[in-house]
């Protein structure tokens, strides 16, 4: 599937007309992640409300949590089992599972750090293949300029720490 033809069915299911979502049978959208905290799937939820789309009435949302990494691919498979019209993933481990588990539903990534990097998708201009999404991560010397501007902002500071997820395939990068 092409990125702009991708892009445009995803942006097609968020602003379709309301009055086809009442007469038409509910969108599903799969959710995987580790977890969610409870504000977290709050703004989830009002963002969608804000675009017309209501739990239970227009939208269908199946979601899964991993306790543990290993859990991810069982899930991701239950999740592609059910059809749904997106997959998104919240988190690298999420969506190398899911990229794993499919290549026909469309699958949205968010907080995945350098998605090029651990093979999600082939350049950021152009994704290709299933997936697109949103990176925290920008190429180059990025988490220098963080340390920088934090020492401006806290001149006396002597000491700054970086906490790591030492089972996130990028860490080394940092």
């Amino acid at each position: 599937m092409k990125r702009r033809e991708f892009i445009a069915a995803t942006a097609a299911l968020f602003v379709s007309p309301r009055r086809s979502w009442a007469q038409g049978t509910p969108r599903r959208i799969g959710f995987l992640a580790t977890f969610l905290d409870p504000l977290g799937r709050e703004a989830w939820r009002s963002g969608l409300r804000e675009r017309g789309w209501i739990e239970g009435k227009n939208l269908l949302v199946e979601y899964r949590y991993a306790e543990t990494p290993d859990r991810m691919p069982t899930l991701a498979a239950e999740l592609v089992a059910l059809t749904p019209d997106l997959l998104v993933a919240a988190g690298p481990q999420a969506a190398v599972a899911l990229k794993s588990a499919t290549t026909t539903i469309p699958i949205v990534f968010v907080a995945v750090a350098d998605p090029v990097g651990i093979g999600l998708v082939q350049s950021l201009s152009r994704p290709g293949g299933n997936m697109t999404g949103l990176t925290t991560w920008v190429p180059g010397n990025f988490v220098g300029t963080h340390i920088g501007i934090l020492r401006e902002l806290v001149p006396g500071a002597a000491k700054i720490a970086l906490l790591v997820n030492p089972s996130n395939p990028i860490r080394g990068r940092f």
